[in-house]
């Protein structure tokens, strides 16, 4: 371990310790402070931050995530920053509801309880604790897998809630040759030890009576269908809708858990659609985006929730601007590629 300094953040007057060692994210994850936070590798620039005063020097980053320019202005990242003094930090990007209500990262051994196939290239993997018993998390919250016999890790949204806080279950797409997301397909088998870490990410439910907009695709299934477990756990009677798209309708899975979420949930509905199949019935043709913008007019009452691939992601953050939702009422989750293998997080 190395020497250990101080790191206070502004505007919000918070103060961890940090070991010279680890990264400032890390340490504010170690502390349970939620700072805002994407690839955790230097790629996308979410904890872009400036340093106001203080000794702090970055590992290799993605100049995508901070231009040269920046740098020299002295704009850094969080997670690629050491602190070599006690330092202070001026956040550019945070929600201050989220950042004290973070849960510390825990580190966890489990076992492999249940691969079960939900399409032709999505798995459901449920993890069972071993030790600790439980982790700890948010409904909406990530956690990294170590691949196993490396330390490497692949980050997968959790799809159930603390109300089953023993076990872990994902909902992963699987990729040919994916470091991870290849072994299952029979290289893991029930019973084998995986570790975990986390929980990581701020895409967790606002506290609000306003409507909620969810838009999904792929593995994005999962942390929304965490949110949706949530609101009827909890009784929470907001009008919901829940967008999902998928090409085919091969690619369609958990219809049986929307009905169900139907049936309790008095305002919600769940909208299907396919772009390049049609007449299939229950479910709307064309790219997600363009159904939703074909099926809602003004949404500036709602909270919006984006979760899957980069680029659905990006189409609806514009639709949702477009039809009226506030920049800071638009919460996503984008499955970005780790900067070291083929295989998204």
């Amino acid at each position: 371990m190395g020497d250990k300094h101080r790191v206070r953040f502004e505007p919000v007057d918070i103060e961890i310790e940090v070991d010279e060692d680890e990264t400032i994210l890390d340490a504010a994850f170690r502390q349970g402070v939620m700072l805002m936070h994407g690839c955790k590798e230097g790629q996308c620039s979410a904890c872009k931050s400036f340093l106001l005063d203080g000794d702090l020097q970055m590992e290799r980053y993605s100049t995508f995530a901070l231009a040269d320019y920046e740098s020299e202005e002295g704009y850094v990242l969080l997670c690629r920053g050491h602190a070599y003094s006690d330092l202070e930090v001026e956040l550019i990007n945070y929600d201050e509801d989220m950042i004290r209500a973070g849960v510390p990262i825990q580190l966890v051994n489990t076992e492999v309880a249940a691969i079960e196939e939900l399409t032709h290239d999505i798995v459901h993997l449920r993890l069972t604790c071993v030790s600790p018993r439980e982790l700890a998390f948010n409904p909406g919250q990530y956690a990294d897998v170590r691949i196993p016999g490396t330390e490497h890790w692949r980050s997968f949204s959790m799809a159930n809630t603390p109300s089953t806080d023993h076990q872990a279950d994902f909902v992963i797409k699987r990729y040919p040759g994916g470091h991870f997301s290849g072994l299952l397909d029979g290289g893991l088998s029930v019973g084998d030890a995986l570790d975990i870490k986390g929980p990581y990410g701020t895409f967790t439910l606002r506290e609000s009576d306003r409507d909620l907009v969810m838009i999904g695709g792929g593995a994005g299934m999962a942390p929304i269908l965490s949110l949706l477990t949530h609101l009827r756990e909890q009784g929470i009677d907001r009008r919901t809708t829940f967008y999902y798209g998928g090409r085919t309708a091969r690619d369609l899975f958990y219809l049986d858990r929307m009905d169900e979420l139907s049936e309790v949930l008095s305002r919600f509905s769940f909208v299907a659609a396919l772009s390049e199949e049609t007449g299939v019935a229950g479910a709307e043709e064309g790219l997600i985006t363009d159904v939703v913008d074909r099926l809602e007019t003004d949404l500036s009452g709602a909270d919006a929730y984006l979760c899957g691939p980069p680029p659905m992601v990006e189409a609806a953050i514009e639709l949702m601007a477009a039809k009226g939702v506030p920049e800071g009422r638009v919460f996503y989750d984008k499955f970005t590629t780790t900067a070291s293998a083929d295989e998204p997080t």
